[in-house]
């Protein structure tokens, strides 16, 4: 498996598609790294806690765009 570390520099749009994905545009460095001897090969994503604020945002847009598409609970809260 290939190991990456990724570095958001900027969050730019976000949407969801036809497959039931979130698609993200972004601005990010990334480089190879190099996994660590003994350790599960993972890759990094990195972010400022301004770009957490933004990601988060734009993940609860996203989120309420797919639950307005599924069909009411009749289940739902009362109150």
């Amino acid at each position: 498996m290939k190991t990456h570390q990724i570095e958001i520099q900027k969050f730019k749009a976000a949407a969801n598609n036809l497959q039931g994905q979130i698609v993200f545009k972004l601005d990010a460095l990334v480089s190879s790294r190099t996994p660590v001897e003994g350790v599960e090969p993972s890759s990094l994503l990195l972010m400022t806690e301004q770009n957490a604020r933004v990601l988060m945002a734009l993940l609860k847009t996203q989120i309420a765009e797919f639950d307005s598409k599924k069909p009411k609970s009749r289940h739902g809260r009362h109150g």
